[in-house]
C-alpha cells in the first residue's frame, strides 16, 4: 500500500470549547492512540479528507509528522465523525501502529468484470458487501480486494471464500457469506390507474326515481295566522 504523509499538532486542553474555538480557526480536533497514552492532537481537515479520496472502505497507512519536529509515526485513522447537517469533519481517531505486528482493518471490494447474468440475461448485479475485514502487517494493507463476478448467471452468489487476497492478508469474514449476486430484471410495472381501467368491471347505471311532488305545506304559525286576518278583513271591507 502506499504510504501517505499527515502533518499534525499536539493539542493543548480538551472539552467542547476548546473543539469549537479549534473547528472556528479551520482545525479538526482528534485523538491519537496507541502510544503510552492517549494523545490529543489536531490537523488540517482538508489534508485528512484528501488521504481517503477515492479510497472509501480502505484503511489508510500514514507517516505522521509533527509540527515543528522530525518526530515521526506510523498510523491508520480509525475512525472519523462528520456533521450530519453541514457534513464537515468534526473529529478524526488515528492509532499508531507497529511495522511487525499484524492489525485488523476494513478494505473495499472492488467487481471485475460484467457478469454473464447481466450481458445475456438482463440481469442486476447486486454489490451484497462493500469492504471486507483482513488482517495483516501495516505494510501489506490492500489498497482493495478485486472481486470477479464475471461468471455470475442469475441467481449464482458469490462467497467469501471465492475471493482471492494478496500473500499475507487473512479475510476475518465468514467464509460462506455471499459477497455478490446477479438477480432477475425488473418486472415493468403497469401503470395503477390503467390496470384499474382493465381489471375492474364497468358498474351498471343506476337511474334514481324521480320524487313524487309533495303537497303544499300549509302556512301555519305567526305569518299564517296574519295572512288569514288580512283576507277576513277584505272580505268584511266588500
Amino acid at each position: 500500500m502506499e504510504q501517505r504523509g499527515l502533518t499534525i499538532q499536539r493539542r493543548e486542553g480538551t472539552g467542547k470549547s476548546v473543539a469549537k474555538r479549534l473547528r472556528r480557526s479551520g482545525r479538526v480536533p482528534g485523538i491519537l492512540y496507541g502510544g503510552p497514552a492517549a494523545m490529543p492532537i489536531t490537523a488540517d481537515p482538508r489534508d485528512v479528507l484528501r488521504l481517503i479520496h477515492g479510497h472509501e472502505g480502505s484503511t489508510r497507512l500514514l507517516t505522521l509528522t509533527f509540527d515543528g519536529s522530525t518526530e515521526s509515526r506510523m498510523a491508520i485513522i480509525r475512525d472519523m465523525q462528520f456533521d450530519p447537517v453541514s457534513e464537515a469533519l468534526v473529529h478524526v481517531d488515528l492509532q499508531e501502529v507497529a511495522m511487525d505486528r499484524p492489525i485488523t482493518v476494513s478494505v473495499a471490494v472492488h467487481p471485475v468484470g460484467e457478469p454473464a447474468g447481466v450481458r445475456d440475461q438482463l440481469g442486476i448485479l447486486n454489490l451484497v458487501m462493500h469492504e471486507l475485514t483482513v488482517s495483516c502487517l501495516p505494510s501489506l494493507i490492500p489498497e482493495r480486494i478485486d472481486a470477479d463476478v464475471s461468471a455470475l448467471m442469475i441467481g449464482d452468489v458469490l462467497t467469501v471464500s471465492q475471493l482471492t487476497v494478496p500473500a499475507g492478508v487473512r479475510l476475518l469474514n465468514d467464509p460462506n457469506q455471499a459477497v455478490a449476486t446477479v438477480s432477475p430484471p425488473r418486472a415493468e410495472e403497469v401503470p395503477v390507474a390503467a390496470a384499474a381501467a382493465v381489471t375492474a368491471p364497468a358498474e351498471p347505471e343506476v337511474l334514481t326515481e324521480r320524487k313524487p311532488k309533495e303537497p303544499p305545506v300549509e302556512e301555519t304559525g305567526k305569518e299564517g295566522g296574519k295572512r288569514e286576518r288580512d283576507k277576513e278583513r277584505e272580505k268584511e271591507k266588500k
